[in-house]
């Protein structure tokens, strides 16, 4: 079960890497070249823009912009429910990462309970008390428990990165919203 675990996390982490890189993007460069589209109100270029960008901070500016003409409550609600999207693809692959976590440890913790039973009863069969009687389930016991945290550091690891860069995406995603939203107030 722990080798499962393991290739599980590991299949979550090589998605989770690739999709986050592609998420991300300069948002300062990508502003630069916005901002004077939206002052001189060529929002059909700032859409193309958008379009041309990969990553969630255009997507949203995007949803935003297709309502450009509705008003600036429109373009704020549309960002509002691209955002809201948006997250939901961020946050995915957090619960397999959880469970690997905290799975592991207890399958771990499972074959220590194993390796004990066998080691006393191993003792009752022998009806004596010798190290070379119990080490086989003390063996097991202990690399069991060493196999559950050998996969649940690192697995926690990457979440808790994978955490950070959703984190630095999402203020990414609401400087982007803000910067749309308060350039299109000025420019009214």
């Amino acid at each position: 079960p722990i080798l499962l675990l393991v290739i599980w996390g590991i299949a979550t982490i090589i998605w989770k890497i690739i999709s986050l890189s592609y998420a991300k993007i300069n948002l300062k460069d990508f502003l630069d070249k916005l901002e004077p589209l939206l002052k001189e109100k060529k929002y059909d270029e700032a859409i193309k823009l958008c379009e041309s960008t990969k990553g969630p901070v255009a997507s949203i500016l995007h949803a935003g912009l297709l309502k450009v003409d509705k008003g600036v409550e429109a373009v704020e609600k549309a960002l509002e429910n691209a955002g809201v999207i948006e997250m939901a693809f961020l946050e995915k692959g957090f619960i397999p990462l959880s469970t690997t976590i905290n799975l592991a440890p207890m399958f771990g913790f499972f074959g220590t309970i194993v390796g004990m039973i066998r080691a006393f009863s191993d003792i009752a069969a022998a009806g004596e008390v010798e190290p070379t009687i119990v080490a086989t389930g003390i063996q097991i016991a202990l690399i069991t428990t060493a196999a559950g945290l050998a996969v649940a550091i690192p697995m926690q690891f990457f979440n808790n990165m994978f955490l950070g860069m959703v984190d630095g995406l999402v203020m990414d995603m609401q400087r982007g919203s803000e910067k749309l939203v308060e350039t299109l107030v000025e420019n009214k």
